[in-house]
């Protein structure tokens, strides 16, 4: 009987061995890992969603002026 892979095993392994064994891996089989080894969502910091919140601000405004520009271009 096969021995399971185990993750304290994967510090051994080189960046090759993975991605050889990853290139066999049936898809659902990836997706299998993909899903035991869910990384969370980082928790933001009140500067980075300021941050973030202010380039979906500016995002919106551009887009209304590149609009603006094309409507006006047409005419």
């Amino acid at each position: 009987m096969e021995k399971q892979f185990d993750s304290a095993h994967a510090a051994e392994l080189s960046h090759e061995d993975l991605a050889s064994v990853v290139t066999a891996l049936e898809p659902d089989q990836i997706i299998s890992a993909k899903e035991h080894h869910h990384c969370p969502r980082r928790q933001l910091t009140r500067t980075e969603m300021v941050l973030f919140w202010a380039l979906r601000i500016y995002l919106v405004f551009m887009v209304g002026v590149v609009v603006y520009q094309i409507w006006t271009g047409v005419r």
